[in-house]
């Protein structure tokens, strides 16, 4: 059932469609990686039912490598290229906790280079199949020290070749949110029709909140911009960063942009996400489980708004653990 809000009938216009918007552009020259971006934008109907707060999810497994992170993967490869520090011969290097990876891989394989990554140990086991079937060299580390574990391995093999290997750092590299600047953030504010009042995303490079936070709060200063991390040091939650304990602050991170900060547990994530699937039809991963239930710490407090959070990925890469 439709439920209208007060600022579309002010403004004469339909319910937004919710369908493509522009390509972002990223003049890749192949035709699989110019379909990055442009992903669809749905309203949850079941989850929340009130009348005047509408709630929408960026469906982000609708790029061809599966997640978000092929949006600021691209760009940090193109500009590699572009500066010269990413050529034939030379292997990409970078810490993830699996979707960057996958992202790297996909595009390595069209572009020729070769990859290798640090990666917790316990990322999903579906993860870890992916990257190997895409010939990844893995770097397995104690899955304890989380990303900055990984972080400190990729670190130290560039330290010892830096003359082997493009090293992204996707947690330093300013093409990351640059990425999220450039496509992102246009596609939601064009999809919303411009009646966007708040955005959630969860922290992890910090890429993702801090592109469109930037480009949000340039064309509208009253929108809310609200990161999410989880609740403790010791979580479930895969890409996401507990900040206030991590060795490793994103240096690409402005918490300048943030109007505030949500925390979610992980069992909250993981019921979340079993909700999307039974409720909505949205598979999710547990990022996307924590997103959503960050949105709906957000729909709690507000009267009248259009919020719209990220989903980073589908629910195929996390069968074997507890999702369902």
């Amino acid at each position: 059932m439709s439920h209208p809000i007060g600022a579309w009938s002010r403004l004469g216009e339909p319910r937004p469609r919710l369908g493509h918007s522009a390509r972002a552009g990223w003049r890749s020259g192949d035709p699989l990686l110019d379909q990055v971006g442009n992903t669809p934008l749905l309203e949850l109907r079941q989850l929340i039912r009130s009348r005047q707060v509408r709630v929408f999810v960026k469906c982000e497994w609708f790029n061809p490598g599966g997640s978000v992170k092929d949006r600021p993967a691209l760009n940090m490869i193109l500009e590699g290229e572009r500066q010269g520090l990413l050529t034939a011969g030379k292997t990409i290097l970078d810490a993830t906790s699996g979707n960057t990876g996958i992202a790297y891989a996909l595009i390595a394989a069209r572009r020729g280079y070769r990859v290798q990554l640090a990666i917790p140990g316990n990322a999903s086991r579906e993860r870890l199949e992916i990257l190997r079937s895409y010939g990844v060299e893995l770097i397995l580390t104690d899955p304890l020290e989380g990303s900055d574990g990984a972080i400190e391995a990729a670190r130290e093999y560039f330290r010892r070749h830096p003359e082997r290997y493009f090293y992204p750092d996707q947690y330093a590299n300013p093409a990351n949110w640059r990425a999220h600047y450039r496509s992102t953030g246009p596609e939601i504010l064009r999809q919303t029709k411009g009646l966007l009042t708040h955005f959630v995303a969860g922290l992890g490079t910090t890429g993702t909140f801090t592109g469109v936070a930037r480009f949000l709060k340039e064309r509208n200063s009253s929108i809310q911009c609200l990161g999410m991390i989880p609740a403790s040091p010791l979580h479930g939650l895969e890409g996401l960063k507990h900040l206030p304990s991590t060795l490793h602050v994103p240096p690409i991170w402005d918490e300048a942009l943030a109007d505030g900060r949500l925390e979610v547990e992980t069992e909250a994530a993981q019921e979340t996400a079993r909700r999307l699937a039974r409720e909505e039809g949205l598979l999710v991963g547990p990022s996307g489980g924590a997103a959503v239930a960050a949105a709906l710490q957000v729909v709690r407090g507000l009267e009248r708004g259009v919020v719209v959070t990220l989903l980073p990925d589908g629910g195929m890469k996390y069968l074997s653990e507890r999702i369902s």
